[in-house]
């Protein structure tokens, strides 16, 4: 089986809906994840701007997420991450951001990574360090875009 996320509010390379924006409700989408492998002890999830790099000088993140439990198959709305790990996204906040892009149409990825290790990150921390804990754990991963415009 091969891991795999969709949401119910929008299909792989269609639009995001607005009430996701930054500047609108800024609550997360709701998430479905299928497909888990079997060894997995955590999940952990990335959601980023690629096409921020031009006005804004990086990849833009949104959301830095880790040690969800693998038995997880659905992230809800505004999910309440209470029982995860958050790190911080390019706004300076712990938690979703949603998308805000400046100048055009933006794609953002919806990254989900199966784990072989419950990570031993500090809150707040940030995709960089969440990318080098994870490294030697990583089983599987799925990806998930939507498209936002100003």
């Amino acid at each position: 089986m091969t891991l795999t996320l969709t949401s119910p509010a929008f299909a792989d390379d269609e639009t995001i809906p607005r009430r996701y924006g930054y500047t609108e409700e800024n609550v997360n989408p709701p998430l479905t994840i299928g497909g888990v492998p079997d060894a997995t002890e955590s999940l952990a999830l990335v959601v980023d701007d690629p096409d921020a790099v031009e006005p804004a000088g990086t990849v833009w993140d949104h959301w830095v997420v880790w040690n969800i439990p693998p038995e997880t198959r659905e992230i809800p709305e505004a999910w309440n991450a209470a029982d995860v790990v958050e790190g911080q996204n390019d706004y300076g906040e712990r938690g979703y951001g949603g998308p805000n892009p400046p100048d055009r149409e933006h794609t953002y990825r919806f990254l989900l990574y199966a784990l072989d290790t419950v990570l031993s990150l500090d809150p707040g921390a940030t995709k960089d360090e969440l990318q080098q804990a994870m490294e030697e754990s990583l089983l599987e991963e799925a990806l998930l875009e939507g498209t936002y415009a100003p």
